[in-house]
């Protein structure tokens, strides 16, 4: 019987099973955590305009994503360490990936190799590289990923300081792990998550060592500035995404640039917490760019009626994240599939209230104002 029913099933189970260290990790956000509250609550004021006899029988979440028909209406963020929330967490997110034709960002910091995971999501992997001033580390990852046969590379451009995080400072969370007294009792007190890591061994950093150094998360990205980026795009010959935008002026310099795609993202309020709210961003920034350009979006989205709201608001496809961690380390592997379920038949409930039988016929009309 399913367990998971809601996101908020999702993280409530993971709560109880994952380490305090670990879950208040991925669960943190800067400062006090407004920012992040404020992504969800703004989400959750938007009102949808249901319409009525339409025959919306036949209905379909898929979307055309960079010339691929993505068979769930969301992606999957890229995110460090997945294996944190459980030890096959980034295979199980490939495999998704793989199954229903849809994006998986692959971390700078995963767990699993860059090469790996191309292989397990069966092409349909793109890799995230964080923006840096350090263009040799840069572009020996950028070629690492090319020779893996990458399309897509994403550059994630708003860690230019790594936010503070206090519930993750007030845990001690280091990676690795540095143990001491508070931390053995964490792991202690939650054993199927310790079990489990001893006996599968702890998550590391999977694309770096040897001649790609070592990566280090709290490091300084402050030297990184738009003429490194427009090397970038002259250099790599597919898709180039940059994520992390929640400025009109920036959107706009991007496009010009040639940039294939913005990804709208806050960050899920883990940089700044008196950010603006991320879909009201992407609402200004869809009106700048014109209709045509492709914005990709996350930040908040917790159900499929977010999911909905944002393809409203104006985004071409949408990416969840923590959401997907928590129903790992909730039920596994099961677990990733019955929220993966839950989200597509929230979206398609939320399609046919609408009166409509595609997310692609999905417009801004549709919001109450």
């Amino acid at each position: 019987m399913s367990s998971i029913h809601t996101c908020v099933d999702a993280r409530r189970l993971a709560q109880k099973r994952l380490p305090w260290l670990v879950f208040d990790y991925i669960d943190g956000a800067a400062g006090e955590g407004f920012g992040e509250r404020l992504n969800r609550e703004r989400l959750r004021a938007i009102r949808l305009q249901p319409r009525v006899l339409n025959n919306v029988e036949h209905r379909s979440v898929s979307v055309d994503v960079f010339g691929d028909t993505a068979r769930l209406p969301f992606g999957i963020s890229p995110m460090g360490m997945c294996n944190l929330s459980s030890p096959h967490a980034d295979k199980w997110l490939a495999q998704l990936a793989a199954r229903h034709a849809i994006p998986v960002g692959v971390s700078t910091a995963a767990s699993t190799s860059l090469e790996d995971m191309i292989r397990m999501a069966e092409g349909h992997a793109w890799f995230q590289l964080y923006f840096s001033g350090n263009e040799e580390s840069s572009n020996a990852l950028i070629k690492r990923a090319d020779d893996a046969g990458y399309k897509t590379l994403v550059m994630t451009v708003d860690v230019p300081e790594v936010g503070r995080r206090p519930r993750e400072l007030r845990r001690g969370f280091k990676m690795p792990f540095k143990m001491g007294p508070s931390q053995l009792v964490d792991f202690a007190l939650h054993p199927r998550w310790s079990i489990n890591t001893l006996r599968y061994g702890k998550p590391e950093l999977a694309n770096f060592g040897g001649q790609f150094g070592a990566f280090e998360r709290t490091a300084s990205r402050a030297g990184a500035d738009w003429s490194l980026l427009a090397k970038i795009r002259d250099s790599w010959q597919g898709n180039l995404v940059v994520k992390g935008v929640l400025s009109v002026p920036d959107a706009l310099k991007m496009k010009s640039m040639g940039i294939d795609a913005v990804q709208v993202s806050s960050h899920g309020g883990r940089q700044l917490d008196s950010g603006p709210p991320a879909i009201d961003c992407l609402a200004r920034i869809r009106d700048a760019i014109g209709p045509e350009y492709p914005l990709f979006f996350d930040s908040g989205l917790r159900s499929g009626e977010d999911i909905v709201k944002a393809y409203a608001t104006g985004a071409s496809y949408v990416f969840m994240a923590r959401p997907l961690l928590f129903a790992m380390a909730a039920e596994g592997r099961a677990g990733l599939d019955q929220l993966s379920d839950v989200l597509s038949q929230e979206t398609s409930i939320a399609l046919a209230q609408l009166g409509v039988c595609s997310i692609t016929d999905v417009v801004r009309d549709m919001l109450v104002e």
